[in-house]
């Protein structure tokens, strides 16, 4: 069984597209194998920045033949349907076979498929492969017609197995497929020949190219460590640079320098963003003085002075990109000690949407509604407002214009800066948090009011335009900012109603109302703040799936009243989910659910509702005399703890129904003959399914 290999060497594919192009070369390729009668033992896709790569392992020599029954019209049809059949099938008439079928007999045609060898089928499937690949964005060079990310200059195509390799004939737009490649641009250009991946991924390494993305990470991560240790610095862990520049060089060579004494005032924020940014630098941090004082840059080339050229250059790039980086910050350090009048000014020339005003429109809702927040969060309200009016004003600041990134950040610094308490400055920083699942979520009082404020304004802002999510479409990121009022309250485990919260808002501001000033029509508080919270609801089921609460659970909490405290919601689920969890549990939801199918069935039958009057003087059983005094212990146990948000206590006292519930279906007949009897039943067991929703509606649980 041979092994394919696949190289397709060009000009250097940008960094960000080299993961998904080699996941979209091994799926187009094998899926064309596979489709084509193929199969293989396994496959491996790798890139560098000049070159993408595939290994195909175990691959069967030649497709199967194919022997394919094809039914064809009655033996009597018109002769004209007869040779539409034969022309479809590529047969003549004495070919078919006449076969007996339900309405008579019926022409059938025998379709054999040849089998086809492996070097036939990998020509066809990688020249649509090339084709039709999917760069986000691509190129024609020269006269041809071919589109690649950047000018394809050779394709390398070999077959292997024992007895040696053999190139693939293929040529696509003027490219003839071989078994050459080459090495690294300037440490080893020449071409070379390969026989196989072994062969390909040694003699690759031996030209200065290091062919596993990993494997170039793992070195830069290494020296740059290593780097930084002989210094007594430590690299600030940079995840997603690390991929980048792993994506940009070939043979990796981290270097080591320092920045000047000049720039060290600058915070570490600003060098850190500058560097990464401008240079794709890692930066190193002194652990004694907690300032960032050196970076890392990687090199893709071995040079005769170890790289002190290559350095010199970088320090000379970098003293300008800091110069710059410095005169923002003195710049905004003088507006902020003057007290950011001008920003605060600037900002109502800054639209925030058509619809909904100026930044400094939002401001003032921010503001009011994080005076409101305050005291359900614990925080002062005149700090509050206050850290909600200056936690914007750094978007006119020259050195967020700059880097859009460091927003918030240098707030903190201009508030500080300005005289402000720390508790209204880090609110400056913190309140656009958190922005993903793996963010920080802010803790700090006023800081928490004001991320609160700011997200919920937005949520309420554009379900008041009817700008809401659609589909995989969301322009304003509505979801991510429901994720962080769910994340926020729950983390902090907060006491709100949001529906009470998000009216102040509405109240605060006449650009929400469906009938303003503005001109806006839309949809009135009354409809888009149920629907609003409605998308809270599926934005927690999310957040509750991945704490492994079921979906159905989730529903039956979410159906009762007082749906919009998030906290409430959670701690009825978990509470729940455990004890549904159990055998109780599970028998009791049956019988919970039984009691409530019977009811349904009979108030539809007799027109009325069974609500009240359930007297245990009509009891004519054991059973049923039980079950009222089980019911007169557990409503009362559970309409306490459900005050007392004392959740696992409810589930206890309606636990202890299961036993009395059980009995009573197996001993009692509710329907029956005496009407009396049968309206007390009804009635007790409408106690049942009250019982039941003071937790939850349990007809939503499944099974």
């Amino acid at each position: 069984m041979p092994d394919l290999l696949i190289e397709l060497f060009s000009e250097e594919i940008p960094a960000r597209m080299q993961a998904r192009a080699r996941e979209d070369l091994k799926r187009l390729v094998t899926d064309g194998l596979v489709q084509a009668g193929l199969t293989y033992a396994s496959a491996g896709a790798f890139s560098t920045p000049r070159r993408l790569t595939l290994t195909v392992e175990g691959l069967t020599a030649a497709s199967p033949t194919t022997h394919e029954d094809r039914k064809g019209p009655r033996t009597d049809a018109p002769d004209a349907a007869l040779e539409g059949f034969l022309r479809s099938t590529g047969l003549t008439r004495d070919q078919l076979q006449a076969r007996d079928d339900k309405k008579g007999q019926v022409w059938f045609a025998t379709v054999t498929k040849p089998g086809r060898p492996a070097a036939d089928i990998v020509a066809e499937v990688l020249e649509t492969t090339i084709r039709n690949f999917p760069w986000p964005k691509s190129m024609r060079w020269g006269s041809g017609s071919l589109r690649w990310v950047r000018p394809l200059h050779s394709i390398l195509c070999i077959l292997s197995d024992e007895a040696g390799a053999s190139v693939v004939p293929l040529t696509v737009d003027g490219i003839v497929a071989g078994n050459t490649t080459r090495g690294h641009r300037f440490m080893a250009p020449d071409a070379f020949t390969v026989s196989g991946f072994d062969d390909y991924a040694a003699k690759l390494r031996r030209a200065r190219v290091m062919l596993d993305t990993e494997e170039r990470a793992a070195e830069i991560r290494s020296q740059a460590d290593n780097l930084a240790f002989a210094r007594g610095w430590q690299i600030v862990p940079d995840d997603a640079l690390l991929a980048e520049v792993a994506g940009l060089v070939e043979w990796p060579v981290p270097l080591m320098g320092v920045i000047e004494d000049r720039f060290l005032a600058l915070p570490p924020e600003v060098l850190q963003t500058s560097m990464k940014e401008h240079q794709k630098f890692f930066s190193a941090r002194n652990p004694s003085t907690g300032r960032i004082e050196g970076f890392v840059t990687v090199a893709n080339i071995q040079t005769p002075d170890d790289g002190a050229t290559i350095l010199a250059g970088n320090q000379r790039v970098l003293a300008a990109r800091l110069s710059d980086a410095a005169f923002f910050w003195e710049n905004d350090l003088r507006e902020a000690k003057s007290g950011m009048a001008t920003w605060a000014a600037g900002l109502a020339s800054v639209t925030f949407h058509n619809k909904l005003g100026s930044q400094a429109d939002r401001i003032e809702r921010i503001a009011a509604l994080a005076r409101e927040i305050a005291p359900l969060v614990g925080a002062d309200p005149d700090h509050s407002e206050r850290a909600a009016r200056l936690a914007k004003l750094d978007l006119r600041s020259a050195m967020v214009g700059e880097f859009p990134e460091l927003q918030g950040t240098m707030g903190r610094y201009y508030a500080l800066e300005a005289g402000e308490p720390d508790a209204i400055a880090d609110a400056a920083r913190d309140h656009y948090s958190p922005l993903g699942p793996s963010d920080a979520v802010p803790t700090a009082p006023v800081s928490v009011a004001v991320a609160l404020a700011d997200k919920i304004d937005t949520l309420t802002g554009f379900w008041a335009i009817d700008e809401k999510p659609t589909g995989s479409k969301d322009p304003f990121a509505l979801r991510r900012a429901a994720l962080g009022v769910i994340r926020l309250i729950m983390s902090n485990k907060l006491d709100l109603q949001l529906q009470t919260v998000m009216a102040k808002v509405v109240k605060n501001s006449d650009l929400l109302h469906a009938e303003s000033d503005a001109g806006i029509a839309g949809p009135s508080p009354d409809q888009y703040l149920p629907d609003l919270i409605s998308f809270f609801h599926d934005r927690l089921k999310v957040y509750l799936r991945d704490q492994g609460i079921r979906h159905d659970i989730i529903d039956a909490v979410l159906a009762q009243d007082a749906n919009d405290d998030l906290v409430r919601v959670t701690a009825r689920a978990t509470a729940l989910n455990a004890m549904l969890a159990t055998e109780d549990g599970k028998n009791l939801t049956q019988g919970l659910k039984r009691a409530g199918n019977i009811l349904a069935q009979a108030e539809d039958k007799d027109g009325v509702e069974y609500s009240f009057g359930a007297d245990v003087k009509f009891a004519e059983t054991d059973q049923e005399r039980a079950l009222f005094t089980a019911l007169d212990t557990a409503e009362p146990a559970i309409r306490h703890a459900m005050a007392a948000q004392d959740f696992p206590a409810a589930m206890t006292a309606i636990a202890a129904l299961r036993t009395p519930i059980d009995a009573f279906f197996e001993a009692v007949q509710v329907n029956t003959d005496s009407q009396i009897v049968r309206r007390n039943r009804l009635n007790l067991l409408s106690r049942i399914r009250e019982a039941g929703r003071q937790i939850a509606d349990f007809t939503r649980i499944e099974g």
